[in-house]
């Protein structure tokens, strides 16, 4: 819903902007298909936008002229959602979507689409808006954040920390906070944190660490279910470069060592897949297990090939 919102916002700017907007092209502007273009278009005309539709090589959409267009009805979540998603996009468009949706609205949404600009960090995706909130008004109120984790094999821990932002990092969302349990910055996936109520007492805050260095290493070391440890054949900066998300100690001029995690051994044979260069496998067993039945079928396709 937050997403179809956001495009039909979109897709509104777009037809104010031109008066003839093809099918094809406005799919293209979207990033979706032209039936989803055309069931998009209907629904604005079911919101009362008269969206006029011409046929042949030229044809495409208009926009009616004449006509006092309906405001497009959000709820609270959605308004912010769709800000939000605008606002992390670099085009002309969603800059013109966002300021006429700013213009309209209320001043408790414009706080929170400013905090949630501030305390997160990178592309939106799909998150609990609740513990979204709960999470960014923590951070910004420099308030402690208490709440029951589940870790990666299904039990709870409690936790209590200082948060300090919401990183978006390899498809999900971390909260990054110092553990005042562990006197340690700690990496949290956030759509494992259940907020707990109230907060808890204000705190002074800490410098940052280097964000990008800091989920390296917590993505890398954090309670995976398997963690890779590997002898690359590569310089460190080449293999950081094309895994960010990993630790990448170098152990001369052309090797290094990569400790990588995942919750499955294919999710960490991809990542190796990904370093176009010679390695080894110190473990998990697991994992050696695995890339031998890798080989075993790449052997199979070649030989299969090479007799066809």
């Amino acid at each position: 819903m937050l997403e179809t919102s956001a495009r039909l916002l979109k897709l509104l700017s777009l037809l104010q902007a031109s008066r003839d907007c093809t099918g094809p092209g406005l799919a293209q502007r979207l990033g979706v298909t032209t039936r989803t273009v055309r069931n998009d278009v209907e629904r604005l005309r079911n919101l009362g936008y008269p969206v006029h539709a011409t046929s042949g090589v030229a044809g495409g959409y208009r926009l009616g002229a004449g006509a006092k267009l309906p405001p497009l009805l959000l709820d609270d979540d959605e308004a912010v959602a769709v800000a939000l998603s605008l606002s992390t996009q670099e085009s002309e468009t969603a800059d013109r979507a966002l300021r006429k949706l700013e213009q309209v609205l209320p001043s408790r949404l414009r706080h929170r689409v400013s905090a949630l600009q501030e305390y997160t960090v990178g592309t939106t995706a799909e998150l609990d808006p609740e513990v979204t909130v709960q999470i960014v008004n923590a951070c910004r109120a420099h308030e402690r954040l208490r709440f029951d984790y589940v870790k990666f094999d299904g039990e709870q821990d409690r936790r209590e920390v200082e948060p300090y932002r919401l990183v978006h990092i390899r498809g999900r969302w971390y909260l990054v906070g110092w553990d005042v349990g562990r006197q340690d910055w700690r990496t949290f996936r956030a759509d494992r944190v259940r907020p707990r109520v109230p907060t808890g007492p204000r705190f002074t805050p800490r410098d940052l660490p280097d964000l990008e260095a800091h989920l390296a290493k917590g993505l890398a070391t954090a309670a995976w279910r398997f963690r890779a440890t590997v002898t690359v054949h590569a310089p460190a900066a080449e293999v950081a470069a094309k895994i960010p998300a990993a630790l990448v100690e170098a152990t001369g001029e052309s090797s290094c060592r990569l400790t990588a995690g995942a919750d499955t051994v294919e999710m960490l044979a991809v990542y190796l897949g990904m370093l176009g260069c010679g390695f080894s496998v110190d473990g998990p067993p697991e994992l050696v297990h695995h890339l031998g039945k890798v080989a075993d079928r790449f052997r199979e396709a070649i030989d299969t090939a090479s007799h066809g």
